[in-house]
């Protein structure tokens, strides 16, 4: 009998995990709102299992997501990123139908997911971090808290939700006033993202680079990391662009970061694939904040680099496998670049494109590039869901090289329909600072003139007119 795997998922990452399933010669499960019924994923599965008509909301149902699982006769679960990837009732729940969870244990999923345990569990294994308060207590009592640390420690400070994640329950205060004003708006916006209000305050690095580090550990206790990615250049505390190695680091120093983030791995007790998070300050000296617990929308470009399938490794060890490369076979080489490509207008604050029609869509190719989409021409965007269409991987043996490549790629790529944001990466890649890698998670703020550009490239439009123009005389003619 076949070994079936159920995808928790939807769009491009479900994509990714299914051609990864069926390349170990197993079959993969698909599972879909109504929303997605037209969507690649259900296509390309092996089996599709409807579970509701959502949206989002069935996708979120573990009991759903389980019953699917065995309807299927699934004897595995892989999550992806996002929905319900880090919840550790996913886990617990796959660990009491017995069926496998692809990723760490409910126990470490749920110790990490609280941002304030995770920080005691690096403390004491003497990892650097921010300074930080624990939950604060509810009422004018946090509020309080929340004050004399400020007193202590100095503005500008990051009110931060426990359970947080993905950019989302985060408010950044300057002064008392913004204190006042956002500390409870911050524990609303807490309960309603995460069902949860509790919120804890840290000092905020100004400017830093975000860095982090892919590691995979197995259920022997061997632990590896894949280097550094530097994913600095964000909107609203989300990732827009991502790059492996982390830029203008000294070997010395990443070496030590990787090797600090395989010590936060150890200290959590952690298994499968993972992610530590770092913050770098302009004097080179980091701070732990995270550890996300679920293979990354950005883990292609450490695959770009390190020549090793992140998917199938978690599979592998999932199903009981041991690691078979040490630290010293891993060989990392090259650079690579990942930006991902929504359907969203960056000139009117990245505002959603859902409900469009992809009229015309035509991929860029060739050495060293790598397309993780779901989207094809003739696909009307779900307005439900995430607005990423396809993720643009690019490697280079320098990162002029890569640079050049992305812009090549991008300057071939057209989705015409929706508005995207290629034509702002095309004024990215032309930046003097991007090419020099000086950038920091303050760059969009000030480099304002990158949402200058043409709102179609003339390319695109040309493109749409010809093949409308095709299509057109293609209904008139006919055979002699």
């Amino acid at each position: 009998m076949s070994i079936k795997i159920l995808v928790a998922n939807r769009g491009e990452i479900a994509l990714r995990i299914i051609r990864a399933i069926q390349e170990l010669n197993y079959e993969a499960v698909a599972i879909y709102e109504t929303p997605d019924h037209e969507s690649r994923h259900i296509r390309i599965a092996n089996e599709a299992v409807w579970i509701g008509d959502g949206p989002r909301s069935d996708y979120l149902n573990i009991e759903k997501v389980i019953n699917a699982a065995k309807h299927s006769g699934a004897i595995a679960i892989h999550p992806g990123y996002g929905f319900l990837a880090e919840n550790p009732l996913l886990a617990e729940a796959c660990e009491d139908a017995g069926i496998i969870f692809i990723g760490p244990s409910s126990d470490v999923i749920k110790k990490l997911g609280n941002k304030v345990t995770a920080r005691q569990i690096m403390a004491d294994a003497g990892i650097p971090m921010v300074p930080g308060t624990k939950n604060l207590s509810q009422g004018d009592e946090g509020k309080q808290e929340a004050l004399a640390f400020a007193e202590e420690y100095g503005y500008p400070l990051m009110l931060k939700a426990t359970a947080g994640g993905g950019g989302r329950g985060i408010r950044r205060v300057d002064n008392d006033k913004d204190l006042d004003e956002q500390y409870l708006v911050a524990r609303k916006e807490a309960l309603a993202a995460f069902n949860d209000d509790s919120v804890y305050i840290e000092k905020v690095v100004v400017n830093p680079k975000h860095v982090e580090v892919q590691i995979i550990a197995d259920k022997s206790g061997k632990t590896v990391h894949l280097g550094t990615r530097d994913c600095s250049i964000q909107r609203r505390n989300q990732k827009l662009v991502e790059i492996a190695p982390a830029f203008h680091l000294s070997q010395e120093l990443a070496d030590e970061i990787c090797q600090t983030a395989v010590k936060a791995a150890n200290a959590s007790n952690y298994t499968n694939a993972g992610t530590v998070e770092f913050l770098l300050d302009s004097d080179n000296n980091y701070y732990f904040m995270e550890i996300n617990t679920r293979l990354q929308v950005e883990h292609t470009v450490t695959e770009m680099i390190a020549g090793i399938d992140i998917v199938r490794t978690q599979i592998k060890l999932a199903l009981g496998k041991e690691l078979i490369f040490d630290q010293k076979d891993i060989m990392l080489r090259g650079h690579a670049i990942e930006v991902r490509i929504n359907a969203e207008d960056p000139k009117n604050n990245f505002m959603p494109e859902g409900g469009k029609t992809i009229s015309v869509y035509r991929s860029p190719g060739g050495y060293g590039v790598r397309l993780d989409g779901f989207c094809y021409q003739g696909f009307t965007i779900p307005e439900e869901y995430d607005s990423l269409l396809v993720k643009l991987t690019v490697f280079g043996w320098s990162w002029n090289e890569t640079v050049d490549r992305l812009k090549r790629c991008l300057t071939n790529f057209v989705i015409a329909g929706p508005k995207t944001t290629i034509p702002f990466y095309l004024n990215l890649v032309n930046d003097p600072d991007f090419k020099d890698g000086e950038f920091n998670t303050s760059y969009l703020d000030t480099h304002e003139h990158l949402f200058n550009y043409e709102e179609h490239s003339s390319e695109a439009n040309k493109l749409a007119r010809l093949i409308a123009e095709i299509h057109h005389k293609g209904k008139n003619t006919y055979a002699a």
